[in-house]
């Protein structure tokens, strides 16, 4: 099955909930769509989708990159899994350097709760789960200046006046919401955080990923070469 097929298809019988069934096939269509924008600009490039990141292949990669360091993991099977997957370039090393991590979280019911005449219920910890990904994610992007990952939030729970958006900036390392930070700020490798009450449309997600990674391809090729990856040289 070849990659582009692969994205097509991916997790459509692997998923929890209708609700994410339904996002994480939003979320693999936009990315289609990037993918083949991608394709069309630079045909010379190999790409690659993967749907998950084992945990032990961060820490690895970690220990390479950084020899000094001590870095530990405890199961072999602990991976990440984010609702858009990896899509990467192949190195003629070998490796794959990644140009689109994407996420989608929908956060929110007290506004059909309400509707209903119903009490409001706590706020969820969608936010919570999507901060432990992104510190395992930035890991992975050490090496490099950039970090492609791109979180889509919707729901009530992300309205201007929800307390909620100042955890989503936290982990954001407080930079500002609806903004792409794909290179590094100093320090502060950040990604970039797209949140607001109303759902993302495919299109709006596809414009997107297709900035991040086209930007992503120009770094790789800024830092190795374009012939890096060109598979026609």
């Amino acid at each position: 099955m070849s990659n582009s097929t692969l994205l097509r298809q991916t997790r459509a019988h692997t998923v929890i909930n209708g609700t994410s069934k339904w996002q994480e096939k939003e979320i693999i269509k936009a990315l289609k769509i990037a993918e083949d924008k991608i394709n069309k600009k630079f045909p010379f490039l190999q790409l690659d989708f993967q749907k998950k990141l084992k945990l032990k292949d961060i820490v690895e990669k970690l220990r390479h990159n950084f020899p000094d360091v001590d870095f530990c993991y405890k199961f072999e099977t602990s991976f990440i899994t984010p609702d858009g997957g990896f899509l990467s370039i192949i190195g003629k090393d070998g490796n794959r350097y990644p140009i689109i991590i994407s996420e989608v979280k929908n956060q929110g019911t007290n506004d059909k709760r309400a509707k209903e005449g119903l009490k409001k219920q706590a706020k969820g910890n969608a936010i919570e789960r999507l901060g432990k990904n992104v510190i395992g994610l930035r890991c992975h992007m050490l090496s490099e200046s950039i970090f492609p990952f791109v979180c889509f939030g919707y729901g009530c729970d992300f309205a201007d006046d929800s307390s909620i958006l100042d955890r989503v900036i936290t982990v954001g390392m407080f930079g500002k919401l609806n903004e792409i930070y794909l290179h590094n700020q100093g320090v502060f490798n950040r990604g970039s955080f797209f949140f607001r009450c109303d759902h993302w449309s495919v299109d709006e997600m596809a414009k997107t990923l297709y900035d991040i990674g086209e930007k992503s391809i120009y770094y790789y090729f800024s830092k190795y070469g374009q012939s890096m990856f060109d598979i026609n040289q």
